[in-house]
């Protein structure tokens, strides 16, 4: 009787370890929780920037924008789930694919950026950084609509 108890035991241990983590694999964000500007900034602000600062906001604003664009259909803040909308879970592999793309192309993009960025004026790279914030404020706002 003991050993049928353990035996049972041990049984809904381990399916529980399984349920368990696989639920942590289909909750996955539809955004990364990387995608978003933890600071939105004023133009007197980044005039006192120096390019070197003025460029990696220029890059991280970058990143978030291509992290979020694709899935505006769908959310516009990082967090939810495709559970939480009711998608089912074999989509979980499209997510995933679009999650890699998006890594390898962001790897390009940033290095390009690294190297052609130095170059720019800095007023235009101030003008990028403001208008790639004002579009993340405006997804933002239209999520509440």
């Amino acid at each position: 009787m003991k050993l049928k108890i353990i035996f049972f035991s041990l049984f809904f241990l381990f399916a529980t370890a399984s349920v368990s983590a696989q639920d942590k694999k289909l909750s996955t964000s539809i955004i990364s929780s990387t995608a978003a500007i933890k600071k939105y900034h004023e133009m007197r602000e980044l005039q006192g920037m120096k390019k070197g600062e003025l460029m990696e906001l220029y890059i991280e604003r970058i990143n978030v924008l291509v992290k979020t664009l694709p899935y505006i259909a769908l959310v516009t803040k990082p967090g939810i789930t495709l559970a939480d909308l009711g998608i089912p879970n074999d989509n979980i592999k499209a997510l995933t694919r679009q999650a890699e793309s998006t890594s390898e192309f962001l790897e390009v993009t940033v290095e390009f950026q690294r190297r052609m960025v130095p170059y720019a004026d800095t007023n235009n790279l101030i003008a990028a950084i403001l208008f790639y914030e004002n579009t993340m404020k405006l997804l933002h706002e239209f999520n509440e609509m």
